[in-house]
């Protein structure tokens, strides 16, 4: 099943424009990345999806991307429901300035029903969560501690884990490793590969040895086009564009 639809899709901010016509698909359950040199479009392409671009004053759109068949700039399309199906995880951890136990049920005291905010819900979504992410057996005697008092790689995984309790269906992910270390790397990226089949994944990456870990299928962009779409073993094995193969091989970017 199709999870994301891009289609045709353009993009302005202001006179410039970032993106050019870009169509394809992402499966549902997959691990798509989005590659290309910076300046690509990628982060544009990837904020498009869950329309946080238009807190920029000056965008403007055409095409359509539909998640799970609805098109999410329909009239009828909250911002705020689209925000809970659609979860959205940035380059820098950015925990909330609260507890960590805060910090996992933001989203729930927000938008989940009164009966799904009692403590013992509250508690059993927060074990939930952090068990998920692999944070609970390191926290689970200080969720009271302020969440910036935790390490890089595990505020990471704590704004993952803020997500989970409002069940999205689409994860975004924005350079979610290019602030960690080698071992902080490695730990997020064998979450991501844990989602396969429970979430759609689309991150954007700059890592090509990354992207070829992680992803089912890549997306190489070039000055706001699609240049190539494929599987992540047919781009980087048997690239069909010529330019696909240059950035690959490191010959530019």
């Amino acid at each position: 099943m199709k999870a994301i639809e891009i289609g045709d899709l353009s993009l302005w901010y202001g006179d410039f424009q970032a993106l050019r016509g870009v169509t394809f698909d992402v499966q549902e359950g997959g691990i798509t990345a989005l590659i290309g040199p910076s300046g690509c479009g990628k982060s544009t392409l990837l904020r498009s999806c869950n329309r946080i671009n238009e807190r920029i004053v000056g965008v403007r759109t055409t095409g359509e991307i539909r998640i799970f068949g609805k098109n999410i700039n329909d009239a009828d399309v909250s911002q705020l429901e689209l925000r809970k199906t659609v979860g959205m995880v940035f380059q820098r951890p950015n925990p909330l300035p609260l507890s960590i136990y805060e910090n996992v049920v933001f989203g729930l005291r927000i938008h989940a029903p009164s009966e799904s905010r009692r403590r013992p819900m509250l508690d059993l979504a927060v074990e939930k969560a952090l068990t998920e992410t692999g944070l609970w057996p390191d926290v689970k005697d200080k969720l009271h501690a302020p969440a910036l008092s935790l390490q890089l790689e595990q505020q990471q995984k704590l704004c993952i884990a803020r997500l989970l309790p409002l069940q999205p269906q689409v994860i975004l992910m924005d350079e979610p490793c290019a602030a960690l270390d080698v071992a902080g790397t490695e730990s997020v990226e064998r979450l991501i590969r844990g989602w396969r089949g429970i979430y759609t994944t689309l991150i954007v990456t700059h890592n090509m040895a990354q992207a070829r870990r992680v992803s089912d299928h890549c997306a190489f962009l070039l000055e706001g086009t699609l240049v190539e779409y494929g599987t992540a073993e047919q781009l980087f094995d048997h690239p069909l564009h010529p330019k696909t193969a240059d950035y690959i091989a490191g010959r530019y970017g």
